[in-house]
């Protein structure tokens, strides 16, 4: 896939979309690994200094491949730290649409109806807009460490690249992947695939990356593909066409007050 991307960048800051969405892909040149085997600590939190960051804003488009064919949507994405996410859809069909992550919260908002949603429990689960992201999948504030205890299980050869393979075991209940296995790239510390489980070990999501750039020192995944395994025929793929780290949001953005502007 050929990509067009205008990255302009200050400096190291914001949490990429994602959510959810952690990756990276073959054919990058990274720089040299460490001959010494860091703990699985230690690669989780190298992990996501490439993902973490203060402000930022993105242009993106979701693919959704299916059945039926193909659906683009295009949106904005603004976010701040790893608490706020505010989705505004762009394109013709949902313009003006968004989604607000705060806290633990996620806030849905149509314009045509002037509605507010909050979604809760179950309602998390649901797709956003017919694709392999749900709700879910953007909502939390924890991090990688806070949420899981982690296990590492081996170094493995992924897309012809070596990783550290790592198991996740959720620390808690209410956590939308009670298990998780992640191949890490041994040299850039980025996410080559990322496999989720349902509490009873059935595999129910898999993230891959097809494409990274390298940002102001960090490696930041541009092409992810998402698979959820109870969908059959369908998959999904999120491409960052333009990334913004460092910049000046407007003032309130994140409220619900400005939600509904």
């Amino acid at each position: 896939m050929n990509t067009k991307r205008n990255v302009q960048i200050k400096r190291k800051s914001t949490a990429l979309f994602a959510a959810v969405l952690l990756f990276a892909a073959a054919g990058h040149s990274i720089s040299a690994q460490s001959t010494v085997r860091p703990s699985a600590e230690e690669i989780i939190r190298r992990l996501e200094e490439n993902i973490i960051h203060d402000t930022a804003r993105m242009e993106a488009e979701m693919v959704v491949h299916d059945r039926f064919g193909e659906k683009r949507t295009t949106m904005d994405i603004y976010q701040e730290g790893r608490v706020h996410t505010l989705i505004e859809y762009t394109s013709r069909e949902e313009r003006g649409q968004k989604v607000l992550r705060t806290q633990d919260e996620v806030y849905l908002y149509y314009p045509d109806a002037a509605e507010l949603i909050r979604l809760q429990g179950a309602a998390l689960r649901q797709s956003m807009l017919g694709s392999d992201i749900s709700y879910e999948d953007v909502s939390g504030n924890k991090t990688i460490l806070e949420t899981y205890d982690l296990k590492f299980l081996s170094e493995e050869q992924v897309g012809g690249r070596p990783t550290y393979k790592l198991e996740l075991a959720a620390v808690e209940r209410n956590v939308a992947y009670p298990k998780r296995i992640m191949w890490i790239d041994r040299a850039g510390y980025v996410l080559l695939k990322n496999d989720m489980y349902s509490l009873s070990g059935r595999k129910i999501k898999e993230i891959v990356t097809e494409k990274v750039d390298q940002i102001d020192g960090a490696w930041i995944p541009v092409v992810e593909t998402i698979s959820d395994t109870l969908k059959s025929n369908s998959y999904t793929e999120l491409v960052l066409q333009e990334i913004k780290l460092n910049v000046r949001l407007p003032r309130n953005i994140f409220s619900l007050e400005q939600l509904s502007w």
